[in-house]
């Protein structure tokens, strides 16, 4: 979920180890979720791999937002 796509699974004795791709803004919150999940017994390491070009969608409503502070201010 959350916009993760999983791209494979490993085991490693008596761990499972979990590969996938995940947006930034996406990946603050395993933290929390994977110690509550794991009753504090799993970890995680983050490595950049690319950028994603913006949805147009959501380039417009930042586009538009700038707008709207440049006319307030």
């Amino acid at each position: 979920g959350r916009g993760a796509r999983i791209q494979g699974m490993d085991a490693m004795g008596a761990l499972q180890i979990i590969k996938a791709l995940a947006p930034l803004r996406e990946v603050q919150r395993y933290s929390t979720e994977l110690r509550s999940l794991t009753a504090g017994e799993g970890s995680y390491t983050l490595t950049f791999s690319h950028y994603d070009p913006m949805p147009a969608q959501k380039a417009e409503w930042i586009i538009a937002q700038d707008k709207k502070d440049d006319d307030e201010g």
